[in-house]
């Protein structure tokens, strides 16, 4: 082979591999415009770090949102504290330092219970969420036609009260048809009622709870712990429009009947400390509770008070045999709030 056509060979060799090489960028070139382009916005090298958009605000708000339980004791379920032990092994309570957050005694305190009337705290929550105090109801049959032996304020069909009336009847004499009537007028129906009453009860983080009616008269399905109620009671004592009325020994009902007279029941608290029938630790104010007594949630109770130094506490006993034994467990959780 000739030098000269060995030459063109070489520079035929060197042109293809030009070509070829060109088409290669060229495609290359359009691949990565077609990669980088495929959003409506250009590429923003700073988007890691700024967080831009609804995802990045989502994350912001999530990495400075408070705690849920920051303002909340958190316990383990039994904590010993000296000079404090319940006279029998059903019984179920706990003392919190609402202060410092603490659990100075918690027996059992995530153990499934029956809560008996002191679901009435919840009826109470909603009362503040939904109600109008103004509305006069008219008591139905369905108010007042409950079980045997159960608590009721002395309410018939036809007569007519306030829902500021069945409140006060609710919180200081536990009177059922009051609640039947509230959570009526409010929800419509009462299984309507109960529906938000779970709801509240999940938005407060009682994970162990589940209600099945507004007044607490046993149902298997109806039932709580000692947390829960803590969580519960923890809220109510918020209001000053519940704490106001659970701290009242006596309430008078003045209730019109279909005929137009007016009837007037004295209504007694169901708690001994305010009714006086048992006394209160020295230096303890009592700022808000709830009894509770059925055959199968034993007899219960549940209070906010203020030690001597104004330091407030939640104590509450559940599952006590009877009242007697109920009053002394708590008379010795009252004591150590002063300790």
């Amino acid at each position: 082979m000739s030098t000269s056509r060995k030459r063109r060979q070489q520079k035929l060799v060197r042109n293809m591999m030009i070509i070829f090489i060109t088409v290669i960028l060229v495609l290359l070139g359009i691949v990565g415009y077609l990669y980088f382009n495929t959003s409506d916005d250009p590429m923003d090298l700073t988007a890691a770090y700024e967080m831009p958009g609804s995802r990045g605000a989502e994350i912001a708000e999530a990495a400075t949102a408070v705690p849920f339980a920051k303002n909340l004791c958190v316990s383990e379920s039994n904590v010993d504290l000296l000079n404090v032990t319940f006279q029998y092994p059903q019984e179920h309570g706990l003392l919190f330092n609402l202060e410092t957050c603490e659990a100075k005694f918690s027996c059992n305190i995530y153990d499934r219970i029956y809560p008996a009337s002191i679901t009435k705290i919840m009826t109470a929550i909603l009362y503040i969420r939904y109600a109008n105090p103004e509305d006069r109801v008219t008591i139905t049959s369905d108010d007042v036609n409950m079980e045997a032996d159960s608590q009721l304020a002395g309410l018939e069909v036809g007569d007519t009260v306030t829902m500021q009336q069945l409140f006060s009847a609710l919180l200081v004499y536990s009177a059922n048809d009051a609640a039947m009537a509230i959570a009526r007028q409010i929800g419509g129906d009462v299984d309507r009622f109960v529906l938000l009453m779970n709801e509240e009860a999940a938005k407060l983080g009682m994970t162990g709870t589940h209600f099945a009616n507004p007044h607490g008269l046993h149902d298997d399905e109806h039932y709580t712990t000692p947390y829960d109620v803590y969580l519960m009671l923890n809220e109510a004592a918020k209001h000053t429009e519940i704490t106001d009325i659970m701290k009242n020994s006596i309430y008078k009902l003045e209730v019109t009947g279909q005929d137009g007279k007016i009837r007037t029941y004295n209504l007694d608290a169901t708690d001994k400390y305010l009714s006086g029938e048992h006394d209160i630790p020295e230096n303890v104010t009592i700022m808000a509770g709830k009894t509770g007594t059925t055959d199968e949630a034993g007899s219960c109770l549940a209070l906010a008070v203020q030690n001597q130094y104004g330091v407030p506490y939640i104590a509450i006993v559940m599952n006590a045999p009877n009242k007697t034994v109920l009053y002394e467990d708590m008379d010795t959780l009252l004591t150590e709030t002063n300790a």
